[in-house]
This record gives C-alpha cells, structure tokens and sequence, in this order.
C-alpha cells in the first residue's frame, strides 16, 4: 500500500503539479480510500515529501566502488539519468515552480536536498578514510559543488545534460576538493 501511495503521489505531481496535487486524486490513483492516506501521513505536504525523499532514493543509489572518482560519476550519472526523464522534469519544473508561491514546498525542497546529500556523506568520507581525498572535505560542499553544473544546466541554460556533463562535474569537484576549496569552515 505505502508503495502504492508513493507511486501514485509521484505520478499526481508528475501530471497536475504540487497545487494542483489532492489526496483523493491520490487515493484514486493508488487504489486506497483517503483515510488511509491521512492515517499515514498527517498532512498533503508530509505525504509529498515523502514521496519524493523515496523516489530519489530508489532511483539514485548511493554507490560503493572503493573508488571515489568512479563513485561520484555513478551518483552523477543517476542524477543525470533521472533528472532528464519526463517525470524528473516535471518533478524539477513542480519544485521550482511552486516553491516560490509555496512556503510548504520550499521547505520540502530543502529536506530533501539535506536527505540526498546526507545519504551521500559517505561516499566522502569514505574517500577521505582512503586518502583519496584531503582530511577537512566537506562532504555537503563538494557533493554540492557536483551537482551545481547538472542543475544549472537543467534550469538556467537548457542545455543538454548527459554523462559527459555529470563527469566533468564531477572531475571539478574532485580538482576543487584536492586544491582544498571545499574544507569544512
């Protein structure tokens, strides 16, 4: 059923977008009555924030190679791959979009970039255990500095996003983190 519910919430937001999103559209789309929504989560806002938190999990593995290089380019490539889907547009368009009129969202969009880049974490610390990495790297910072290319790219520029565009980012990322830029303050 929770599956169900997360699916049918990612597909809503897909279509109609976060203020348009109801929970009977939800319920309808799942298979389940509304109460059961509410029983679970308490509010529209915690079930879309889940929702979200769930799909970008599942579909952007954190990975573990032994190799940080090979690491952030499997984490930038997934970004890639899902954030140049139909939904992930969608998904992007809807966050942007409605966090400005949305102080809800705007707060959802924030949780769940704090969860992304707090299931990543390890990936740098890992590298840092290695020596692969200088000791004081931020790990938010640089996984931050990965990702700034990607989405200024898919928001600003429109340009084509694709594995060249997630490796380069990521080989900036790792010259700023060994030129120690990205140090914890």
């Amino acid at each position: 059923m929770r599956v169900a519910v997360l699916a049918a919430t990612i597909t809503e937001l897909t279509e109609v977008g976060y203020a348009a999103l109801t929970v009977d559209a939800v319920a309808q789309r799942a298979g389940v009555h509304k109460t059961t929504i509410y029983r679970n989560w308490k509010t529209s806002d915690r079930l879309v924030a889940d929702a979200l938190t769930h799909h970008f999990a599942t579909d952007i593995p954190i990975p573990d190679t032994g190799a940080v290089k090979d690491d952030l380019r499997a984490l930038a490539r997934s970004l890639v791959a899902v954030m140049t889907t139909h939904a992930g547009r969608a998904l992007l368009a809807t966050a942007l979009s409605d966090a400005v009129r949305t102080p809800e969202l705007a707060e959802i969009k924030r949780a769940l970039f704090e969860d992304r880049f707090r299931r990543a974490e390890p990936v740098v610390t890992r590298a840092v255990e290695r020596g692969e990495l200088p000791e004081g790297t931020d790990p938010g910072e640089l996984l931050k500095a990965m990702v700034a290319p990607v989405y200024f790219r898919l928001v600003f520029t429109g340009e084509p996003v694709d594995a060249t565009t997630a490796d380069r980012a990521v080989d900036v990322a790792l010259a700023a983190a060994h030129a120690r830029a990205l140090s914890a303050p």
